[in-house]
């Protein structure tokens, strides 16, 4: 094995696993058992899996979830996706060199009944609204399917590491989301009333009011009296130079192969975009060993919550407010990355371009809900409903509670008679799916005596679990009881559980009864790969990240109640005591751009390149959009029936968002716009799976 896996982890395990051998052109390497052929080749830091046949482009990973083809490779004679096709003993891999060229088939294929299932609801998606919904639906004994593409249920859940903000009661904040998750999926699986369909992907919604799901590669067709889309969202992709090189993806993808996989895709990554699903990629990278080089976010502060970037900020990671990507470089795969400046108007800042050595950027610019199957279902005529960001994009623990609301109206859709749902879980759902409050600033403790927490939270967020843990009562939460500020005002005795249930890391504890010149500092620590031992000198810091000077560790240990979060002890003078937050793991050595200065054109933050690519399954570019727009041309359908934009395997679902930025650009009106047709079919399908339904 190379030593792009992972082998220690702060919070994750790290199975054994059987080693199975397997050839890449040629070459014999070995993976391990049942993971996915990109893992494979990943681990053994091979991350181009062929060129593509327009323009000679390096492909490699990119969605990691099966809705692209950027990492097709040939599996024993096969054109197949490396990210989701399973690596098996002696199986003969091969780059794509080109298109590739279709396998022999049988001229005459066995046609065969397909099969046909009907069922009361069909949940589509097993991630945390959809289990959640499902937990009601089990509840009312309503026979139901729950189809997920993946072999483990949770969805994105089991890919958090981190501990959950929201309500305890209400999406179990504090808790990691891969524990939740599983929690979930096993009160599901226990059910007697759900059938459920992992590996297996819905296609359609047709309009005979009948459903299309490919179940472990055999195809099936389902009538559902009702649909609920849980199917959550897929990440938006972000225009710029160099974006199609290998080495740029997305923070599902990153997750996926750290935290699924076990896998170190990268030695230096870079972020783009400040909201928590980039902040909380960072925080993953560095759990898992990675150098994070930095993360520029294009506002003048960052979406996401406040707590989750001072994390990255206090453990060393840069974070550069006001600043978007200029082009990603390299020649095949990333080499470096410019960022610079911009203004109020998004324009560039002349000569504010800084760049940076690393091998991956991280693409974390928003999401946009998979509502497909909604609008197939309406169309169709068949009663759906929606839940998590299939219907709204919000964060995991809104999706959970989001989810019951919505199992107990398919519910009430049965049965009229159940009881009605209570205002006040609409007004806590409005409370979780809140965007955070403005930041505040911190009230220090008058207190200098005994032992006691001082909350380092600087912003009104949905969560409460320091509250909901204290023994004693002494944290409460001003205002509204999930999403105030909380207060500690009262007795402690030094239990730590407000320490490490804090999803934020935003509590530390002050000990003033042995020393009071001089008290010991407990603080919550999770990434103990960076290992503190006693004795060791740590560099501590304050809330927003400023030095507080270097002082001897005491030592550092898990509890039993810290569920694997580490407790590191520090003694102090009384003067920063209680400014005292964590301590930086990450060098300025990891984070300092280059001496040597690219020469980089300035250009306006709003002005799309012609050389940029919008199409990447088509490598269609800017210029060749921009060209047919300015002849007048507003169907995308006609733009794609010409330029092929849009008619690759992801099906539209990257370019579209692009598109439409060159339309803005070029002024035309939003409602002139027609926008394109979707394929009738979610993903990709060999037409053999139709004739007999993927039955030998």
């Amino acid at each position: 094995m190379t030593n792009n896996r992972i082998i220690t982890h702060p919070v994750l395990e790290i199975p054994k696993k059987e080693i199975v051998s397997f050839y890449w052109n040629k070459s014999k390497l070995v993976g391990k058992k049942n993971e996915m052929i990109s893992s494979a080749l990943f681990a053994n830091d091979i991350k181009i899996f062929g060129h593509h046949h327009k323009d000679g482009s390096a492909q490699g990973i990119f969605c990691a979830n099966g809705q692209c083809a950027k990492c097709t490779v040939i599996a024993n004679g096969i054109p197949v996706k490396a990210c989701m096709t399973r690596v098996k003993e002696n199986m003969i891999v091969e780059s794509v060199e080109g298109l590739p060229e279709l396998p022999d088939v049988d001229e005459n294929p066995h046609i065969s009944n397909i099969e046909h299932t009907t069922t009361d609801v069909l949940i589509i998606g097993g991630g945390p609204a959809g289990l959640s919904a499902a937990i009601q639906l089990d509840e009312h004994q309503i026979k139901t399917i729950l189809v997920d593409d993946k072999d483990e249920l949770g969805g994105k859940l089991v890919l958090q590491t981190h501990k959950f903000f929201g309500s305890v009661e209400d999406s179990y904040a504090g808790m990691r989301g891969m524990d939740i998750g599983r929690m979930l999926a096993q009160k599901v699986e226990d059910s007697a009333h759900i059938d459920i369909w992992k590996n297996s992907t819905t296609l359609y919604v047709f309009d005979d009011k009948k459903v299309g799901i490919l179940k472990d590669g055999i195809y099936k067709i389902v009538t559902p009296k009702v649909i609920l889309n849980a199917a959550g969202a897929r990440e938006k992709f972000l225009r710029f130079k160099g974006n199609s090189l290998s080495g740029v993806y997305g923070a599902g993808a990153f997750q996926t192969l750290v935290n699924r996989d076990l896998i170190k895709p990268t030695e230096k990554l870079f972020i783009i975009g400040g909201g928590n699903v980039g902040i909380i990629a960072g925080y993953h990278a560095l759990q898992a060993g990675i150098n994070v080089v930095g993360l520029c976010e294009a506002l003048p502060e960052c979406g996401g919550y406040k707590v989750h970037e001072d994390k990255l900020k206090r453990l060393g990671v840069p974070i550069y407010t006001s600043h978007s990507i200029v082009s990603a470089n390299g020649k095949e795969s990333v080499s470096s990355v410019t960022i610079a400046g911009i203004d109020k108007n998004f324009q560039v800042i002349e000569g504010t371009q800084k760049t940076f050595e690393c091998d991956t950027i991280l693409i974390a610019v928003g999401l946009e809900s998979v509502s497909e199957f909604t609008q197939e279902a309406k169309s169709a005529g068949i009663k759906v409903f929606a839940a998590g960001d299939a219907s709204e994009i919000a964060e995991a623990s809104s999706a959970m509670f989001n989810g019951k609301i919505a199992g107990v109206k398919v519910v009430q859709h049965f049965n009229p008679d159940v009881k009605e749902i209570p205002k006040s879980w609409y007004e806590k759902a409005d409370i979780l799916k809140s965007h955070p409050g403005p930041v505040q600033e911190l009230k220090a403790l008058g207190r200098e005596k005994g032992i006691f927490p001082v909350i380092h939270c600087k912003q009104e967020i949905p969560c409460n679990p320091c509250s909901t843990v204290c023994p004693e009562g002494s944290i409460q939460m001003q205002g509204d009881p999930i999403k105030g500020l909380p207060k500690f005002d009262g007795e402690c005795k030094g239990c730590m559980k407000c320490l490490t249930i804090c999803p934020g890391l935003a509590i530390t504890l002050v000990d003033y009864r042995k020393d009071h010149d001089h008290p010991v500092v407990f603080l919550p620590y999770e990434i103990a790969n960076v290992e503190v031992k006693k004795g060791d000198d740590i560099a501590l810091v304050d809330v927003d990240g400023n030095s507080l000077g270097t002082y001897k560790a005491l030592g550092a240990r898990v509890t039993k109640t810290s569920n694997r979060t580490q407790i590191v002890r520090v003694k102090v003078p009384r003067d920063i005591a209680k400014k005292v937050v964590a301590f930086i793991i990450q060098g300025k050595e990891a984070t300092q751009k280059p001496t040597a200065k690219k020469n980089h054109n300035c250009i306006p933050h709003d002005h799309i390149q012609d050389d940029e690519v919008v199409c990447l399954c088509e490598r269609v570019t800017a210029g060749e959009i921009r060209e047919l727009v300015r002849k007048g041309i507003t169907d995308m359908n006609q733009i794609k029936a010409i330029s092929r934009a849009g008619m690759g395997p992801c099906g539209y679902k990257t370019c579209e968002n692009l598109m439409k930025q060159i339309f803005s650009a070029e002024k035309t009106a939003r409602e002139d716009i027609v926008n394109n047709v979707r394929r009738p079919l979610y993903i990709e399908v060999p037409l053999g799976k139709f004739a007999n339904g993927g039955q030998k």
